[in-house]
């Protein structure tokens, strides 16, 4: 929630400010957020949390409250105004020299009280100065303003800093040292930014392509990301966790199916996702993402699809269609799984935790987890929810999660058609499955699978050959049923489960499959459609190669691109494409994180990874 901001600003004392003291106290009226306005030579605008004014700094466009301290960059309007501000004022005349006080004797002050500072006298414009009776200099740093004092000595030795070089020093890695981290506070009408100091702010993941650290809005764009990447980072002394060298040890040896989630271990983020093709802004969309999730989960631990802006108090729009919290508490909990956050550790360890707990409070006697629908979302959320369990367990090894996931995979199990699909409810006679709900159960069984949890060989044989009900071109697409025509989504979709059933890298119809998808259907932002971009970047990263380089430069940039950047919406995505309407703004926003977690949610099935 945004602190409510008060009527009125209280009277501004620019020496409590470190205005300039030729200045006298400004009483502020209660001014609107954004508001620009001069007094004298001072450029000021309201600050958007509590009105208060703040001093813009005109040549950075950055603006600083004194009471809260907020600075917001301006925006282009409010570049605008103050250009047509500083066009009306009258130029300023130039400063007179002003004449040394003349030496007083000292004064002590009492208790609670304050010397008050000497009168000053300023000479007549048409007195001339006595240059014979003052130093140049001395007569220089008098009359010259103190911030261009500050500003050329800060400059000489800067210049003094950049001749010294020191040579044969090992590098740490490719990244830039900054003397600051900025961190992100985000308020309704302004995209504020709170700088607090720390020792130092490394790039230790790449930055894009076109980004320009010499650029001034570049750099604290990049500064803000930076930043909010951390949030996601542990360290050695965070509780519940793995030697880090077994951890390592896991990765590097792992098969792709029984390790697949070892890479979430947030101390391994940076080189996951450096060496994976993620960037600095990805992993900051991440974090923005799980923000927001988090901040409107309901208060028994719970996501709704629909009406989730009354857990937030907030205005925010994309309801879904479903009012059921099964399917909404279960997608909402896969990408802080996915991101390594986990009911034991991490920065969202409690919301992840009363969100679990709650999936297990209304989980029945016999593993359902459709808890509070009995719709077409019901297996969804029964499989989405299973996944989220089973990578819980996988991730923590905790007793206590066993039960209840084996459990829900059980009921996956016995829900299963005869012709090895499923649908929308638990195997009813005479129908046949479809392939959009067929995956996700998979996809929770495979988790089950990396969990230690028992899965019948039959299961997985009956899968394969529901697959085989569906395909086309000799399994290169694939069908939402059978006798229907393929579509890109269904064939990403069945394509990863192909892989998960033992499909190879080099398996004709997985070659042919995944080229038409990414020669034919190349994400694009005309057309959105996140269910289909999910599965398809999951395929592709697995293959890896140039149709992976490819697919993954065009999908992040149009993800980082389309995430929400102001008021309560920032870090959300708002529902766009084929049936995103109906999950609404939760569903977009946890399969969009979940696409962005790709470079360490699971490990690539067809390489092996070297880690530092």
């Amino acid at each position: 929630m945004i602190p409510s901001t008060s009527a009125s600003a209280p009277a501004f004392s620019p020496a409590a400010s470190g205005a300039d003291s030729d200045f006298a106290p400004i009483a502020i009226r209660p001014r609107h957020p954004g508001e620009i306005w001069l007094d004298g030579s001072a450029i000021f605008c309201a600050c958007p949390d509590c009105r208060a004014p703040m001093s813009v700094r005109y040549w950075l466009m950055l603006a600083d409250c004194w009471r809260c301290g907020t600075t917001i960059e301006l925006t282009e309007e409010q570049e605008r105004q103050l250009e047509q501000l500083l066009a009306a004022q009258p130029p300023r005349p130039p400063p007179q020299p002003e004449v040394p006080p003349p030496l007083i004797p000292a004064q002590q002050p009492g208790p609670n009280l304050v010397p008050e500072a000497p009168p000053t006298t300023v000479p007549s414009p048409t007195e001339d100065h006595d240059w014979s009776r003052e130093p140049l200099l001395r007569y220089l740093l008098d009359t010259t303003p103190a911030w261009l004092v500050s500003m050329l000595v800060h400059l000489i030795l800067f210049t003094l800093l950049a001749l010294l070089t020191i040579k044969d020093k090992p590098q740490d890695g490719p990244f830039i040292t900054l003397s600051a981290v900025l961190s992100r506070k985000v308020a309704e009408g302004a995209d504020a930014v709170r700088i607090r100091e720390v020792e130092q702010a490394k790039f230790d993941m790449p930055l894009p392509s076109k980004a320009d650290l010499n650029n001034e809005r570049h750099r604290n764009i990049l500064l803000v990301a930076a930043q909010d990447a951390l949030e996601l980072r542990l360290d050695e002394n965070t509780p519940n966790l793995p030697d880090l060298a077994a951890v390592k040890n896991r990765v590097g040896r792992s098969d792709g199916y029984n390790l697949a989630l070892a890479a979430r271990d947030p101390r391994l983020r940076a080189e996951m996702v450096t060496q994976q093709g993620g960037t600095t802004l990805t992993e900051a969309a991440v974090a923005r993402g799980l923000r927001w999730l988090a901040n409107h989960q309901n208060r028994d631990g719970s996501w709704s699809l629909s009406g989730f802006r009354h857990a937030a108090d907030c205005k925010c729009s994309g309801d879904g269609h479903y009012r059921a919290r099964s399917p909404g508490t279960a997608l909402a909990l896969m990408p802080f799984l996915g991101a390594g956050q986990t009911h034991l550790a991490g920065r969202y360890q409690a919301t992840v935790s009363r969100g679990v707990r709650w999936l297990i409070d209304h989980q029945a006697d016999d593993g359902d987890l459709r808890i509070d629908t009995t719709g077409n979302d019901a297996m969804y959320a029964h499989g989405q929810a299973t996944i989220v369990l089973c990578e819980a367990f996988a991730m923590t090894g905790d007793e206590a999660l066993r039960a209840p996931s084996q459990k829900a995979v059980q009921f996956i199990i016995d829900a299963q058609y005869n012709d090895g699909g499923w649908r929308y409810k638990p195997k009813p006679r005479s129908q046949q499955g479809d392939t959009s709900v067929f995956g996700w159960q998979l996809m929770a069984l495979q988790s089950a699978r990396s969990a230690g949890l028992a899965v019948p060989e039959e299961t997985w044989d009956l899968a394969d050959a529901y697959l085989d009900s569906v395909q086309h071109r000799d399994g290169a697409l694939y069908a939402y049923q059978t006798h229907e025509k393929p579509t890109p989504a269904m064939t990403a979709e069945a394509l990863l489960c192909r892989m998960y059933l033992g499909w190879k890298n080099d398996r004709p119809g997985l070659v042919r499959g995944a080229s038409w998808l990414s020669e034919i259907h190349f994400p694009a932002a005309s057309s959105p459609n996140i269910y289909y971009w999910y599965y398809a970047t999951q395929v592709m990263h697995h293959r890896g190669g140039r149709e992976w380089d490819e697919w993954n430069q065009r999908m992040r940039d149009i993800l980082v691109a389309t995430q929400e950047t102001q008021g309560h919406l920032a870090g959300s995505w708002r529902p766009r494409g084929d049936y995103s309407d109906a999950g609404g703004r939760i569903y977009e926003t946890a399969l969009a994180v979940c696409t962005l977690e790709v470079y360490y949610r699971h490990l690539p099935i067809f390489r092996q990874l070297e880690l530092q």
